[in-house]
């Protein structure tokens, strides 16, 4: 009985954390997998000398431990040349306590995990990084590798290490569900696709990361649910979107709170033609300090997908402050598509202005119908874009971050792996300290 009640306030505790559906992350400790086997690289032909390729030695180690056992990467520095696919764990860890840097030119994922269950990767000493030199692919009007991709991976986290430079994604989550992303800082070119976290799957919790990168920041695809996204420092980024959408979008309940935005966009969906539905989508608690589109929803966006359009609805808005970086952009965007004009939309508490001098910034709204805003209150039929001009600035002081960035990282070098930050959002401490492991599952 008293296990049954601790089940039930276990779960009642996690639904609490928003849209969540279930518990998240693995399902036994990075402990408990070290007790039961550790598969050390450098047992299987790594050197952290900066020139021997890592990729065999990986892939030789976690076949050895893929079953139960924890893959450690200690401190050093390794090169990378050739690719790992990391298949089929069961009860699985890897421990990244060096820093991995590319070396090869092949394209694809360097590190890919396909098909596993209770995985954790992780850093222990919390100063794990891969350096993927990205800008060496990016000067030269090239991409390169993607850094890491979960496909079919369910039961998993990742955490406390950092992702730098990449020649093209960073994170991408496919088909993937009950996973935990946190403590961590993805910082890399401003050019486009450099995706920082891209997610599609079911109850995913992401939280405590910093992004810089001239992409989407933490952007939900399609199909996706029960995502919950908070605590987030977009630093220089494109920021966050839902989309772009195409034919048989499904993605429903999905939470972005207390995102702090630095020259980023708070709220992008975008799509153009497609089919489907975007339901129940909340992003409150938002700190905006510049960016181009800060707070849109574009059903015209980039080329026309065919279909009657993406049905989008009880998306709400709620307790925004900050300002756009050029008034001649609508600061508040609400633009749908006149075959599925949008429904149920509130606009509450949305304070949002422009830096640029200007005194005042405009609303457009086109076939939306909600409250708050230019919307129109009620109805189903499609309507012109609507302008509204607001003269008087809000009245409020949106908060900084210390380590605001003020320039994009330069695309023609290399620059310093930083370490992983202690504050994402401004007041708020992460949910879950750095590890500091004397090594491989050792506290």
């Amino acid at each position: 009985m008293l296990h049954s009640i601790i089940a039930v306030l276990a779960l009642l505790s996690c639904l609490a954390q928003g849209q969540l559906s279930g518990k998240v992350g693995p399902t036994t400790t990075f402990a408990a997998k070290a007790a039961n086997k550790v598969c050390n690289v450098l047992d299987y032909g790594a050197k952290a000398d900066g020139t021997t390729d890592l990729g065999p030695a990986l892939t030789s180690a976690w076949a050895d431990c893929k079953k139960g056992g924890l893959v450690y990467i200690p401190p050093g520095t390794f090169a990378m040349s050739t690719w790992a696919s990391l298949k089929s764990g069961q009860g699985s860890a890897l421990q990244l306590d060096g820093i991995i840097q590319r070396t090869g030119t092949a394209g694809g994922n360097m590190i890919s995990f396909q098909g596993c269950d209770d995985l954790e990767i992780f850093s222990g000493n919390s100063k794990g990084a891969i350096q993927g030199f990205g800008y060496q692919f990016i000067s030269q009007g090239n991409y390169g590798p993607r850094f890491i991709r979960l496909t079919d991976v369910t039961n998993f986290s990742m955490h406390g290490f950092a992702l730098i430079d990449s020649a093209s994604y960073y994170l991408v989550f496919d088909s993937s569900s009950n996973g935990e992303v946190y403590n961590m800082i993805l910082r890399g070119i401003s050019i486009g696709e450099t995706d920082g976290i891209d997610i599609w799957g079911n109850n995913i919790w992401v939280h405590d990361v910093e992004i810089t990168n001239g992409d989407e920041c933490v952007t939900i695809k399609s199909p996706a649910k029960n995502i919950l996204v908070e605590d987030v420092h977009c630093n220089i980024s494109g920021g966050c979107a839902i989309g772009s959408l195409g034919l048989g979008t499904q993605i429903s309940t999905v939470q972005y709170r207390n995102i702090y935005l630095n020259q980023a966009d708070g709220a992008y969906v975008k799509t153009n033609g497609g089919n489907g539905t975007v339901d129940s989508i909340i992003w409150e608690n938002i700190i905006n300090n510049g960016g181009a589109y800060v707070l849109a929803v574009n059903e015209a966006w980039g080329k026309d997908n065919g279909g009657v359009g993406v049905q989008l609805s009880n998306l709400t808005f709620r307790n925004w402050h900050g300002y756009n970086s050029d008034s001649k952009r609508p600061t508040i965007r609400l633009q749908c598509d006149d075959s599925v004009p949008c429904h149920d939309i509130t606009v509450d508490n949305v304070n949002l202005w422009t830096s640029d001098g200007s005194k005042q910034v405009t609303w457009v709204c086109q076939s939306a119908y909600g409250s708050g805003a230019c919307l129109r209150k009620s109805g189903t039929a499609s309507y012109a874009a609507s302008y509204t001009t607001i003269s008087t600035a809000p009245a409020y002081a949106a908060a900084t971050m210390a380590n605001d960035l003020k320039s994009a990282f330069p695309s023609t070098t290399s620059f310093t792996i930083p370490r992983v930050p202690t504050t994402f959002y401004p007041g708020k401490a992460p949910a879950s300290t750095l590890l500091s492991l004397s090594g491989p599952g050792r506290r």
